[in-house]
């Protein structure tokens, strides 16, 4: 499906250069001179590359769609992760390094969704959210005014988000979560921020 360069939006696949593109950024420029041009960062869904581009609202790119398809996470072997389908129970292997940081938040039978394109996986969803057990934390010291001071919490699949419990369970954004100071011991961490 062809879109304007100006149509571009994060999340987006495009067809560029002869390879997939994801949209990571986009940015709408009007510089004091010329038209006015979409600047985007893009990320190379095969190998990862990086690539900053300007389109102008006259350019045409090619949007690709993507094949959705649900799998469920059966194990993890050495550097690989493997997943069944759930309408044929075929099983593929992806890199424990496609998903990145989020591979800490998989667990046994979690359903995802796996985004391909010609047979080929390019990206994984995650549910929103997942349980973890808190099994150690660090005592928290009371905050002065000025400051807010986190200890840090190891989780059962090392995730280290912020409490001052070490028996709660916590329901976890898959995104990322973050040392946020949560005023109780069962907490949803905000989606956007890094892994301590």
């Amino acid at each position: 499906m062809k879109i304007n360069g100006n149509e571009i939006r994060p999340g987006n696949v495009i067809e560029h250069k002869g390879g997939l593109w994801v949209a990571v950024k986009t940015q709408a420029v009007k510089p004091g001179k010329g038209p006015a041009y979409a600047q985007v960062e893009l990320k190379n869904a095969i190998d990862g590359t990086k690539l900053n581009e300007r389109f102008r609202s006259s350019e045409t790119v090619e949007r690709v769609r993507l094949e959705q398809k649900d799998y469920q996470f059966l194990y993890a072997e050495g550097d690989m992760l493997t997943f069944m389908d759930m309408d044929t129970y075929d099983q593929i292997e992806i890199p424990r390094d496609f998903l990145e940081e989020r591979a800490a938040f998989l667990q046994d039978g979690m359903k995802v969704t796996v985004e391909s394109h010609e047979g080929r996986a390019i990206g994984i969803s995650l549910p929103d959210q997942v349980t973890l057990k808190v099994v150690e934390a660090e005592p928290v010291v009371k905050p002065r005014p000025t400051s807010r001071r986190c200890s840090r919490t190891a989780c059962a699949s090392w995730c280290r988000p912020s409490s001052g419990s070490a028996s709660a369970w916590w329901s976890i954004p898959t995104s990322s979560p973050t040392c946020a100071a949560p005023t109780s011991t069962d907490a949803v961490i905000p989606a956007k921020a890094g892994i301590q």
